[in-house]
């Protein structure tokens, strides 16, 4: 059974491995092959490390752990999820209080409810300090996309972001108020 606990500096090295892995398969074609081959997991764990210790803006990570299978060491984080408070919506998106800033989930795991309960994590966690809104960026892209707007978010911007020195088309999704995503993450079952 996956279980979704928040994320501890200790942490920092699985869940820069997921970026990583999740990066290299989603990515290909869409941002360049020399960046996604320069991803170094030792640079992101360093940041995850820094962004776990603090706590500005009320941020949080959260991920799943998938009990120990054959031949690991122990349980394994198969995905991840963050949040943080915004200080002011960004431009065009002035109702976001809040930002859920990753969601990653290893290719195997996909397709089993983690992707929603890491999104119900983060947003329960915004929720609990006062966020009224959340918004999320995602690649235009991303064949991933879908998964947002499925679970109700609601075009509020458009915009680029610069990756590996290219201009790379994003969408920003908002769900205002928040609670049209907490109850787009709730399962009937509780679970």
């Amino acid at each position: 059974m996956i279980r979704i606990r928040r994320a501890r500096p200790a942490d920092a090295a699985a869940i820069a491995a997921v970026h990583v892995a999740s990066w290299r398969t989603t990515y290909p074609g869409i941002l360049p092959d020399a960046y996604l081959a320069g991803l170094s997991p030792l640079r992101l764990a360093a940041s995850y490390h820094r962004g776990m210790t603090d706590r500005r803006q009320a941020a949080a990570t959260f991920v799943a752990v998938a009990p120990a299978g054959p031949g690991d060491d122990g349980p394994r984080i198969v995905g991840f999820s963050s949040g943080r408070r915004l200080e002011s919506g960004p431009p065009g998106i002035a109702l976001a209080q809040s930002e859920i800033e990753t969601l990653y989930v290893l290719d195997d795991w996909r397709d089993q409810g983690i992707g929603r309960r890491l999104m119900r994590a983060a947003a329960a966690h915004l929720a609990a300090v006062g966020s009224r809104s959340v918004m999320l960026w995602v690649l235009s892209a991303n064949p991933s996309r879908w998964f947002y707007q499925r679970l109700g978010g609601r075009f509020a911007a458009a915009g680029t972001v610069a990756v590996g020195g290219r201009a790379v088309p994003q969408v920003a999704l908002l769900w205002s108020p928040i609670e049209h995503l907490l109850q787009a993450t709730a399962r009937a079952d509780g679970a």
